[in-house]
């Protein structure tokens, strides 16, 4: 009995001291990785911004008169011409104000020719010593109080035919109406808190979006200064409110010079054409950026791992899987990383699997 257990320790012995052999021959085994050699590509990433839309020049229609609003000239959202005739405002007050300036004036000029003829007598009697000085200087002092009093009843009548000018309500600029909130019998004064109706010039349009400061300083640094890096920027898209992108390119024209407190960010402004009258003031949508890189590594994204917000990827070093840290372009396509510091071309990296790999683990 004592023979049998021995024999059957000795066994077991053999089994487990096996076992741990072909253990110990696997961990040694290199394991097969999918890998990849880095190479330069091109690519063009691009980058989406909120933006506003508003007409090239979107302008409020106040009255400069006051009065009762007799005719409304166009429907609401019609397209108006310059000087286009948008409201009349009773023109009656003012009409009869322009008759009364003119009736000043004329009897200005009236008193200004009896003041001057006055005068006049007043010169060849004083060479004859029939008046004196004083009624010589009187006359002349009427004369002139005469032509002021001319001078201020022009200056009323010019006023006046103003005024009634201003009682036909008219378009400053091309472009499309909005709303019509007044009627014919409202009545309406230059101070009211509601303009009459806003008319848009959109036959361009801008789309303003922000930047960072750290985006306009990386695109400044590039061309050297603001004003070149704003004629080497790339044409943008829009992407419109219900998610079509926009027919037409536009160009960026425009960077703000001050930087908003509180945010850090620059507002910026393309514009872009408007000729089907698609695009309306007041609307949104997105500003496509195109960042056009050349000439670069380009990894997958499934070819490496983050800890910490940081990036690695695992460089096969002879034979072995070596972490790396990678520093890549902030803007990426969601499948690959444009990696500026980390890799050169040539080098042999893990290709999938990234997270899983552990440390200077043998790659097969």
């Amino acid at each position: 009995m004592k023979k049998m257990f021995l024999q059957t320790s000795t066994l077991m012995c053999a089994l487990v001291l096996a076992t741990s052999c072909k253990n110990a021959t696997q961990q040694t085994e290199a394991v097969s990785y999918k890998t990849l050699e880095v190479d330069y590509a091109d690519r063009t990433l691009n980058q989406n911004y909120s933006a506003v839309i508003n007409g090239r020049q979107s302008v409020e229609i106040r009255p400069q008169v006051s009065g009762t609003i007799t005719k409304v000239c166009i429907p609401e959202g019609a397209k108006v011409r310059q000087g286009q005739v948008l409201f009349v405002i009773d023109r009656v007050p003012y009409e009869a104000a322009l008759q009364t300036a003119v009736a000043n004036v004329k009897s200005a000029e009236a008193a200004v020719a009896t003041a001057r003829m006055t005068a006049e007598s007043k010169e060849e009697l004083r060479k004859e010593d029939v008046v004196s000085d004083f009624d010589l200087q009187t006359a002349r002092n009427s004369l002139l109080e005469a032509e002021a009093a001319l001078a201020q009843a022009k200056a009323e009548e010019v006023n006046a035919r103003n005024n009634l000018s201003y009682t036909e309500v008219k378009s400053p600029v091309d472009g499309v109406a909005g709303m019509l909130p007044y009627r014919v019998g409202a009545l309406v004064s230059s101070s009211i808190t509601t303009p009459l109706t806003t008319v848009s010039d959109d036959s361009e349009v801008y789309a303003y979006f922000s930047m960072t400061e750290n985006q306009v300083l990386t695109l400044i640094s590039q061309s050297g200064t603001l004003e070149k890096a704003m004629q080497e920027m790339p044409e943008v898209e829009l992407l419109l409110s219900n998610g079509m992108t926009y027919a037409h390119k536009g160009k960026i024209d425009a960077i703000s010079g001050t930087i908003e407190a509180g945010t850090g960010v620059v507002s910026v402004r393309a514009t872009f054409p408007n000729p089907e009258q698609l695009l309306r003031n007041g609307g949104s949508g997105q500003v496509i950026f195109p960042h056009q890189l050349d000439h670069v590594v380009v990894i997958p994204q499934e070819a490496t791992y983050e800890i910490q917000d940081k990036i690695f990827a695992y460089k096969v070093i002879d034979g072995k899987a070596s972490s790396v840290q990678l520093q890549v372009y902030p803007v990426s396509n969601g499948t690959e990383y444009v990696v500026e510091k980390g890799l050169e071309k040539g080098d042999v990296i893990i290709a999938e699997g990234a997270g899983l790999v552990q440390e200077g683990a043998t790659v097969g």
